[in-house]
């Protein structure tokens, strides 16, 4: 069991790699919660995670936010209480992506203009 009190159905933040979202906690795994995504607080970064803010790597990733009612493995540490109203899905995601694309559209790297990129091209996707 994990050293902390939550309890199935307990609405959480955690962090999956480099997003961040509010879920409902599903299940209790050994040093796990099984996370139940309802919105997203900070869309993950761009390129290769091994390689922060590098171009010159073997494939620079394009990645998505985990979907609505996705459900994850977040390690325990990363798991905090959430309090308040918990927003919809879709307006948590395109503010996440707003506040991502604002932030890449401040830095002039070549790093954040391929991420600007992939970014185009997720919401896009997302919303088309």
């Amino acid at each position: 069991m994990t050293d902390s009190n939550y309890a199935p159905g307990t609405v959480v933040t955690g962090v999956y790699k480099t997003g961040k979202y509010i879920g409902e906690i599903t299940d209790i795994k050994k040093d796990r919660y099984v996370v139940k995504v309802m919105a997203v607080l900070k869309h993950p970064k761009q390129g290769d995670l091994h390689s922060p803010k590098q171009t010159d790597v073997p494939l620079f990733h394009e990645r998505r936010a985990l979907g609505e009612r996705e459900k994850t493995n977040v390690p325990a540490s990363l798991v905090k209480p959430y309090e308040g109203t918990v927003p919809d899905y879709r307006s948590s995601l395109k503010e996440a992506l707003e506040k991502e694309k604002a932030a890449l559209q401040n830095d002039q790297s070549d790093w954040a203009k391929m991420a600007l990129d992939r970014i185009n091209n997720l919401e896009e996707d997302y919303f088309s």
